[in-house]
C-alpha cells in the first residue's frame, strides 16, 4: 500500500467520523430529517474535494433531505475546518448511498431462490417416493 493512499484512508475516516459528529450534534437544518448515517467518504488525492456517502433513514423525504445536507454543506466544511488540521478543507459534495436498498434486494432474491429450491427437492423426493410405490 503506498503511503499516500494509507493517508487518504486515515483522513476519510476521520472525516467520517467529524461529519458524522456534525449532522449528529451541530446541524439545525430543519430539511434535514429523519436519521442520516455516513457511510463512506472517499477524498480526491488532491484533497480539494470529498465525496460523501450517506443513508438516509425515516425521513420525510430524501429529497429534501439531500437538499438540507448540500445547503448545509458549507457549515458543514467550516466545521470540519476547525476540528481536523489539514492544509485544504475539501469541499462537500453529498450523495445517498443506495447500497443498502440493493443488500436487501439481493437478499431477498437469494430467499425467494431458496424457497424455489426446496419447492423442487421437495417435488423430486414426492415422485421419487410415487415411482418406487409403483
Amino acid at each position: 500500500m503506498p503511503k499516500n493512499e494509507a493517508r487518504l484512508n486515515r483522513v476519510n475516516e476521520e472525516l467520517k467520523k467529524e461529519i458524522s459528529r456534525i449532522l449528529t450534534f451541530e446541524l439545525q437544518n430543519s430539511k434535514v430529517t429523519g436519521l442520516v448515517s455516513v457511510t463512506k467518504v472517499k477524498i480526491t488525492p488532491d484533497f480539494r474535494y470529498a465525496k460523501i456517502f450517506v443513508s438516509i433513514l425515516n425521513s420525510k423525504s430524501n429529497a429534501k433531505t439531500m437538499e438540507g445536507l448540500k445547503e448545509s454543506s458549507g457549515f458543514i466544511r467550516s466545521q470540519i475546518a476547525k476540528n481536523i488540521n489539514l492544509r485544504i478543507t475539501p469541499e462537500l459534495d453529498f450523495e445517498i448511498d443506495d447500497s443498502l436498498d440493493y443488500g436487501a434486494k439481493i437478499d431477498n432474491i437469494l430467499k425467494e431462490l431458496k424457497s424455489k429450491d426446496n419447492e423442487v427437492k421437495t417435488e423430486n423426493m414426492e415422485n421419487k417416493d410415487n415411482k418406487d410405490n409403483i
